[in-house]
């Protein structure tokens, strides 16, 4: 991993954090997962000043357990403006490999003042849309890794709704579980898998747990019928975009 690191610097690109997305930072790992580095990364100034931009995401191939992978800055900020959670749930990783000091503080700050909770949930949804359409049914059977993709994002949706979509949900499964009011069946049955997942290299496939199929399918249906109504304020919009600008313009000549 340090060595991918080193080879994004070599490019000539500051990284502002690196840190661990994926099972491991979401409170549900196993034995053998993956380590899913992802980082988020500023050009000098000059190389702004050219006809033709360069990519704003620097990937590498997966080798072995490492995943390494990162966005440019500005395309982090530009995605956190239109909802998507990613770059919020990176900057809020309990898991750091480095990072220049103070950063993920600032960037922090700015999220919490320019992401609008309700353009997010729309991100948690399409994102249980996406693994609905993968499972294919609640009663079939289902790799139980895969399975963890949709719990996440439709417990993150029901305890955003609990709030009133007016904040941000924990990154961590167990810990946003332990915040919001589901069934208490469903609820036993996702920390057994939990456990059961930190202790077993590879659970294999089976059928979706009766309680947590219940569950998912409800609370699935409910979200689709009753999303969030986003409210139009473009002044609002303006705002979080001169915001995000400044901020950007700073941390590229801090570097």
């Amino acid at each position: 991993m340090r060595a991918r690191l080193d080879a994004v610097r070599a490019n000539g690109v500051t990284i502002l954090f690196a840190i661990e997305s994926g099972s491991r930072a979401w409170g549900f790992p196993s034995p053998d997962s993956d380590y899913d580095c992802r980082f988020v990364y500023v050009r000098p100034v000059s190389d702004h000043l050219v006809l033709e931009q360069a990519r704003d995401v620097i990937e590498f191939p997966i080798e072995g357990e490492i995943d390494a992978g990162g966005w440019d800055l500005r395309k982090a900020l530009l995605l956190a403006l239109g909802g998507n959670a990613v770059i919020v749930e990176w900057a809020k990783s309990p898991i750091v490999y480095e990072e220049v000091a103070g950063f993920r503080q600032r960037l922090l700050d700015l999220l919490a003042d320019i992401v609008d909770p309700v353009k997010v949930s729309r991100h948690y949804l399409g994102l249980a849309r996406s693994h609905v359409a993968k499972i294919g049914s609640f009663s079939g059977e289902v790799k139980v890794k895969k399975l963890f993709y949709l719990i996440r994002p439709l417990v993150a949706l029901d305890w955003m709704e609990q709030h009133g979509f007016t904040s941000l949900p924990p990154m961590n499964l167990v810990e946003c579980l332990d915040q919001t009011m589901i069934p208490a069946d469903a609820a036993a049955e996702i920390r057994r898998l939990i456990d059961k997942k930190s202790h077993t290299r590879e659970l294999g496939s089976g059928l979706i747990p009766t309680a947590i199929a219940y569950y998912l399918e409800a609370r699935y249906g409910h979200h689709e019928m009753n999303g969030a109504s986003a409210v139009r304020d473009e002044a609002r919009q303006s705002r979080n975009r001169a915001l995000a600008t400044d901020f950007y313009r700073r941390e590229a000549e801090l570097q």
